[in-house]
This record gives structure tokens, sequence and C-alpha cells, in this order.
């Protein structure tokens, strides 16, 4: 009886460590995964930026590779056939399994809520879709089970729509965006959002006392004076002939911002600039003594993507589009919507991002232009539509 007990305690302990060899498995796989879609997100980013450099002598430019990647990745879980094997491949996402893209994306998003005192991280996403549109429900169970989508039905005639769509953007980004959609096109059946908002304290803080005007040469060699803020102190920083590149963290130090400081022509820079350069540049820095002048910024920044996804590969998606995994009715990518928003000052950092894609009915029946000409006598209404109370009724039979 002692032995079929211990040969059962044997058997028993076996199968447990099979299990926990088996769960750390996974959980590896997860992981590796998880940093693999990192590094896809970020190469995406840095081939989004380079297509953006033209902008860089008009205005500022700031994006969320994070943000346009997750977005998209949901769109992905309703696309097919052809449409499915672009977008894999704009995204570099071509070796992922739909299961292992979507479980990389909950992990990360997980991984990235900081239990930082001095960083707020918000990541949120979305989809709206028209009170017509019947979705599939896998896609359905995916975007909440993966990305905590919230799913809302909206009547997308109703002028209320767009703020409500727009009320919860600036829910997400503690009002610093307000509006992504102007207005909805008839046409358009399905709306997915993500939304990131960041806030960070620097782990050092700049002394406002030393906060003065300064010269800041644009890129056509003209200067102006602007606030520039100053530190001393212990950073991992890194020099050569061409670029300074330093490294300010934020709170313990999880999140830091790193600032390239080329001594030439800075859109020459970027658009040479890409993930294999910024893996080694993070390699290379070396923790010592020296200051930092920065200046003070905050500015706002809106693109539609749709060129720019369509020079990267993506355009069989804005066309003859296949995403029957989505819902039922035919569908294409209209439009993609960034619009990003920063201020850096002496406290730290404060930036928020959103990404929208707009799904349009891939048959459009437009009406005949018409021609209505007021040449006869005519009625007419003003109406406050909210309330439906009639402010004036007229008719006029001679208008002169």
């Amino acid at each position: 009886m002692g032995d079929k007990m211990k040969a059962l305690a044997l058997t028993i302990l076996s199968l447990l460590i099979i299990c926990a060899f088996s769960q750390a498995d996974s959980g590896a796989e997860t992981i590796n995964f998880t940093k693999k879609l990192i590094a896809a997100n970020n190469d995406f980013g840095f081939r989004v930026l380079s297509q953006l450099t033209k902008d860089l002598p008009k205005q500022n430019l700031l994006i969320s590779p994070m943000s346009i990647a997750m977005c998209l990745n949901m769109v992905y879980n309703g696309a097919d056939g052809e449409t499915k094997s672009a977008m894999a491949k704009t995204l570099g996402i071509e070796d992922f399994s739909l299961e292992q893209l979507n479980s990389a994306n909950a992990e990360l998003l997980t991984k990235l809520k900081s239990s930082d005192s001095k960083i707020v991280v918000n990541i949120a996403n979305s989809i709206w879709g028209h009170k017509t549109v019947k979705f599939k429900q896998t896609f359905i169970n995916q975007n909440k089970k993966y990305y905590s989508a919230e799913v809302v039905s909206l009547d997308f005639y109703n002028p209320k729509s767009v703020l409500k769509i727009n009320k919860w953007v600036a829910a997400q980004t503690n009002n610093k965006i307000t509006k992504i959609v102007e207005a909805l096109d008839p046409s358009q059946l399905i709306i997915l959002i993500n939304a990131v908002y960041f806030k960070g304290s620097w782990s050092l803080a700049f002394d406002k006392s030393k906060t003065k005007e300064l010269p800041f040469t644009l890129i056509d060699n003209t200067q102006i004076k602007i606030p520039m803020m100053t530190q001393t102190g212990s950073y991992f920083y890194y020099e050569d002939a061409s670029l300074q590149v330093i490294k300010l963290p934020y709170g313990k130090g999880k999140m830091n911002m790193y600032l390239f400081l080329p001594k030439d022509n800075l859109v020459d820079f970027l658009s040479a600039f890409d993930s294999k350069q910024w893996l080694e540049y993070q390699s290379q820095f070396q923790y010592q003594k020296g200051s930092i002048t920065l200046p003070r910024f905050k500015f706002e920044y809106g693109k539609t993507l749709n060129d720019i996804l369509i020079a990267l590969g993506m355009q069989i998606a804005f066309t003859e589009a296949d995403f029957i995994n989505m819902c039922d009715q035919l569908v294409f990518i209209s439009d993609v919507l960034h619009k990003t928003y920063i201020e850096v000052n002496e406290q730290g950092t404060e930036a928020a991002a959103v990404t929208a894609t707009f799904m349009a009915t891939a048959v459009l029946e437009e009406p005949k232009p018409f021609t209505m000409v007021v040449d006869r006598p005519f009625f007419f209404v003003i109406c406050d539509d909210e309330t439906n109370a009639i402010l004036f009724m007229g008719a006029v039979t001679n208008p002169s």
C-alpha cells in the first residue's frame, strides 16, 4: 500500500512539473511575441516617420507608432485574403498568427500600465458602428478580449453621434485632443479608435529660475528667442562627430525621453534613421556628468495617413478590400486619421495621441446631382432641430 502511494505521489509530482514547464514555455512564448510586436511597431513607426519628414520645414512632427499600429491591428482582425497579407507586410507582422498578435497586444497593454506615481499611461480602444452594421461576433469578441475595446452602436446620421465619439476621445486624452471626427460621411459605417495618454514628471525636474530666453536656430538658419530650460547632473549620454544623444528619465526611470541633436540637417538625419540605428544608439550610452539645455515646447499635429499607408504597401485595404471577418457589409478603409499633442516643461511631459480608422461601404450608390432653382413663390421655416421649436416660418411670393 505504501509503495502504491509513493508511486501515485511521484506520478502527480511529475505531472505538476510537466505542467509548470509547459506554462513557463507558454509564458516565454507570449513574452517573445510581445518583444517581436514592439520591434515591429517601432520599425513601422520609423518607416512612417521617413514618409513624413517632408512636413518638417513647414511644421513640427509628432506621431505615436503604437497608437497607429494598435488601431490597425484591431482592423486587421477583420481582414482576409490579399488585404490581410498586405496589412501584415505593411505592419511587419507576417510571422504572427492572429492569436499570437492579439495575445501580444494584450500583454503589451498590461506591461505599459504604470505603477510609478510620477507616470500616468492610459491606452483605450473603441469600435463605433452605424446601427445597421452587423458585426461578426468573432471580430467583436477578439477586440473586446485582447484590446479591451468598447463597442458602441450609433445612428451615424444623427449629429449627436459625432459629439459622442469626440467626447470619448477627449475623456481618454485628458482633453488634450478633443476632436477626431469632424462629420460622418453617409458611406461610413465603422470607426475604430485608439487613444494614448501619457504624463510623466522628470526624475530630476528643471529649476524654473534657471529658464532663460535664449536663441534657437530654425531650419532656414534664422534665429528666434524662446524659453530654454537648463540643468546639470549625470545622464546616459552618447556623442559622435555628427550627433549628440541624451536620455532623460521620468519618475523611477522606466520611461525616458531620448533627445537626438544632429550637428547637420535634421531632415537628412531622419530620412535615413531606422529601427536598426535606434537599437544601435541605445547600446552606446555611457553614464556621465554634464548639462542639458532644452526648450520648453508645446504643439499639436494632425495627419491623414492614407497616402503614407498606401506607399508602405496597404493600397488594397483602401480599394478592393476584403474585410469579410469584420461585418456582413462590404467595407474598405476610407481614412486613417492621426492626431497628437505634446507639452514639455520644467516639470515633465504630457502627450496624447488618437488614431481613427474609418470603414466605408465598398459599393457606393451616389444619388444623381439635383438642381433646385427657387424662382417661384416658396415657403420657409427656421427651426431649432434639437428641440424642434420653430422660430420663424414664412411664405415668399415676391422677393423684391
